[in-house]
Order: C-alpha cells, then sequence, then structure tokens
C-alpha cells in the first residue's frame, strides 16, 4: 500500500496565508462589504491570528502563542481600516493590498526568527530585529492616522493610543531577550512607555496639526520611546545612541512648530 505524505514547508505556508488575507482585504471590497467594514476588519484580524499560528505552529511555545502573533494581528487592524480611508480608486488602493500581503509574509518570516530564536541562537535575530522595529512603526502609524481620522475627543483617543501601545511594546521588548514569559520588568516599561505615547496623542488632540502630521509626530515618538526601551534591554543604551534619537525627536518638533497653522 502507497503512502502519501504531503507536507507543505514553513515559507510555501507564509505565502499561503499572506495571500489568502491579502485577497480577503480586496475581497470585502468587490462583494459590497464596505458598509460591514468594521465587523469585516475585525474577522480578517481574528483569521489573521489564526492563519499564522497555523503557519508558525511548529516553533510556538507558552507566552509566544502571544507575543509572537501580536504584530501580525495588530498590522491586519491598521493596515484594513486604513485601507477605507482611502480614495475608492484602484490605482490607490491596488499599492495598499500589496503592500499588505508583502508586509505580512516578512512579518511571519520575521516572527518565525523570533520563535526558533527563542530556543536557539541563530544568526538572523539582529536582522529580524530590525525588520520588525520597522513594521512596528508601519503599524503604528496606520494605527494612529485611523485613530486620528476619526476626530475622536482627546481623553478616547488617549485610551485607544495607550490601549494599543501596550500591545505593541509588550511584542517589542518581549523580542530583545526573547524569555519564556512576560517578565515584571516588561511589563513595567511597556505600561510606562505605553502611558507616555499616550500622553503625546493627548497633547497633539489640541494641537492645530493634520491627522497625517500627528499620525507621524506619533510614530516618531513611538520610534524614540522604543528604540531606547530596546536599546536598554540589549545593554546598548550608549550616550551616542542617546544623543541620535533626541536629536531626531528635536529635529521633527520643529518641522512640527513650523508646519502648524497657529492662526486657525
Amino acid at each position: 500500500m502507497i503512502k502519501f505524505k504531503f507536507k507543505i514547508d514553513k515559507r510555501k505556508k507564509f505565502i499561503i496565508v499572506a495571500l489568502i488575507l491579502a485577497l480577503g482585504l480586496l475581497g470585502i471590497q468587490l462583494f459590497g462589504l464596505t458598509s460591514w467594514q468594521y465587523q469585516a476588519i475585525g474577522v480578517l484580524a481574528i483569521l489573521t491570528y489564526f492563519l499564522s499560528a497555523w503557519s508558525l505552529s511548529e516553533g510556538l511555545n507558552g507566552v509566544e502563542w502571544f507575543t509572537v502573533l501580536i504584530l501580525p494581528f495588530l498590522f491586519t487592524i491598521g493596515m484594513g481600516f486604513f485601507y477605507f480611508l482611502t480614495p475608492e480608486l484602484w490605482i490607490v488602493r491596488s499599492p495598499i493590498v500589496i503592500l499588505y500581503g508583502f508586509g505580512l509574509y516578512s512579518l511571519l518570516l520575521t516572527e518565525n526568527i523570533f520563535s526558533v530564536a527563542a530556543i536557539r541562537t541563530i544568526q538572523l535575530l539582529r536582522s529580524a530585529h530590525a525588520v520588525s522595529f520597522l513594521l512596528t512603526l508601519i503599524t503604528s502609524f496606520f494605527i494612529y492616522n485611523v485613530i486620528l481620522s476619526f476626530r475622536q475627543s482627546p481623553w478616547l483617543n488617549f485610551l485607544l493610543i495607550f490601549f494599543l501601545n501596550l500591545f505593541l511594546f509588550l511584542q517589542g521588548l518581549w523580542c530583545i531577550n526573547l524569555e519564556e514569559r512576560i517578565t515584571k520588568k516588561i511589563w513595567i516599561y511597556s505600561l510606562a512607555l505605553s502611558l507616555v505615547i499616550g500622553e503625546v496623542s493627548l497633547v497633539f488632540s489640541f494641537w492645530p496639526v493634520t491627522v497625517a502630521v500627528g499620525s507621524l509626530s506619533l510614530t516618531t515618538s513611538l520610534y524614540i520611546v522604543l528604540g531606547l526601551g530596546q536599546h536598554y534591554l540589549s545593554e546598548r543604551l550608549f550616550k551616542r545612541t542617546l544623543n541620535e534619537y533626541i536629536g531626531v525627536g528635536v529635529a521633527v518638533l520643529i518641522v512640527i512648530f513650523l508646519t502648524t497653522r497657529w492662526g486657525g
């Protein structure tokens, strides 16, 4: 009796997941579900979690079922809602779908490195940290853009951004040392840094800036505090590094002042 064994390797799984979810985002518009877009994006985000878990399941253990899957889940939420804020033109939305699919594939590759590196040392870990950091910034920009676009009360903006940043920081700080659990230190740092970004969002809610400028400013704030936090946890926070991050913050603040229309 001949037995056939069909096994899909991880890279093929990542491609399949990225294609399914990208087509899912496109399908929400094609099948006329735009009136249900919030619910549809929620379903797509949940599907992202389970499909990502399926593709990464061989290397996931313990807390990794949470930490490793945070970014793909939030990436879908950010890109999904941003997709429906753009003009209904294929020339605009098609690149977003392509970016979403490519970004999700890159995320799965990166998260796979984290799950493997948690049990043994691999050379690609530093590159994975860089890619994860970049995709965290991209994810945060889209999420900030969506939240600020709704033009809700400043305190609601604060709560939403604080809550979502908590998950971004938990993943972004945990991945540095890849410990078996989320330590008390990671929780405290994540809460504190999320509070900082939340307070910055509160300031920009009263500041006469555009949604794009506000989103970019919050993303820059995340870049600074997350970058400093990661360098501190990896014991590579030197004076030169600190000055570089402060320099970026000051430069962005100057640009915001110059581009703000104070006269209304």
